[in-house]
């Protein structure tokens, strides 16, 4: 029986000779793009994976583990979710354009686009806007690929892309009036939210919070329709939904955070850094109430990180899940079938 199910394994000589061609494209993507950063003089760096923190964000999920020191004493230590704190600290020590591709762990997610171990690209620009990180990621889609493909959809990387914020699109795909439900100050309100949904026909839990709502909404009803025959940057997400990036100096209500989409599948995740050490930790203590009410824990906070951020030079910076785009750039169905070892499962 099991030399039987080994014939569809990763590793079978059959399924390795189908899925040969997907990674050996892989490589060439890869190697492309280190170029296109080399020639901007991007240096590239390795980061260490593990950390004392997987990160603070109340959805994100990490890999826990233990490092014995030499006294035989164990210290709780985490697989990183994203490079992102260890490369903000050589910003604070100096470097001003960085990038790595980096290994990521994040637990409770397997499927199609999911894998719990994956090659995230990221990259900073010190002194620099976040618009010009939507221009490179759309630098690096077209090297990928002239059209992106999934499920059916095609995405040509060619065509102008689409920018629209995320109350644009509520109002558009949902017709969702979502800054109602968000005070001058950015602080938000789930009974004007579940009133608007309401409004519309949209059905809403008692124990929906404001985040599950605009959530829900926009994985069911934006996303679907985002980056169909170009690509789309979905701009200005509310500040409430973005704990590392600074307020939009234009509107206090959202952030400059914005995500890339391709055939409706998110790419990237971009932001204007916030460099703010009060407001950062204030805001990781919300991120990790959240997740103590949601998943009954927590995770401490990286106090060398909120350090570094205090001589941290203003950035932009971005994280690009690249087995994502290397799928779209080849049209293979599943993330597993471009990782050249996957998680087994």
């Amino acid at each position: 029986m099991a030399a039987e199910n080994s014939l569809g394994a990763w590793w079978s000589p059959a399924r390795h000779a189908d899925r040969r061609g997907l990674l050996l494209e892989r490589n060439r993507i890869q190697g492309a793009i280190r170029g296109w950063l080399g020639a901007r003089e991007f240096i590239e760096v390795d980061p260490s994976a593990l950390a004392v923190s997987p990160g603070n964000e109340a959805h994100l999920h990490g890999f826990r583990t233990e490092a014995i020191g030499n006294d035989g004493l164990g210290r709780e230590m985490y697989l990183h979710t994203s490079p992102e704190f260890a490369m903000k600290k050589l910003l604070a020590a100096g470097e001003r354009r960085i990038a790595s591709f980096a290994h990521v762990w994040r637990n409770r997610e397997r499927g199609a686009l999911h894998s719990p171990e994956f090659t995230m690209l990221e990259w900073y620009r010190v002194g620099e806007g976040y618009e010009v990180l939507m221009a490179d990621v759309v630098a690096m889609c077209r090297i990928a690929a002239a059209e992106l493909r999934f499920r059916g959809a095609v995405c040509d990387t060619g065509a102008e892309p689409e920018r629209i914020s995320v109350a644009e699109a509520f109002l558009r795909y949902a017709g969702v009036d979502l800054l109602a439900s968000i005070a001058a100050d950015g602080a938000v309100s789930a009974e004007v939210l579940r009133a608007e949904l309401q409004r519309v026909g949209l059905r809403t839990a008692v124990d929906d919070t404001w985040s599950d709502m605009l959530s829900r909404v926009l994985g069911e009803l934006v996303e679907p329709h985002l980056g169909m025959g170009r690509i789309t940057i979905l701009d200005e997400y509310p500040a409430a939904e973005a704990a590392l990036a600074r307020r939009h100096p234009r509107d206090a209500r959202v952030a400059e955070r914005f995500e890339v989409y391709a055939c409706g599948v998110e790419l990237a995740n971009g932001f204007g850094e916030l460099t703010d050490v009060g407001e950062q930790r204030r805001r990781f203590g919300l991120e990790m109430e959240e997740k103590a009410r949601v998943y009954g824990e927590r995770y401490p906070l990286d106090e060398e990180f909120l350090a570094a951020l205090q001589i941290m030079p203003a950035a932009a910076g971005i994280a690009l899940g690249f087995d994502r785009l290397v799928m779209l750039a080849t049209g293979a169905p599943r993330i597993d079938d471009v990782i050249w070892a996957p998680v087994a499962e």
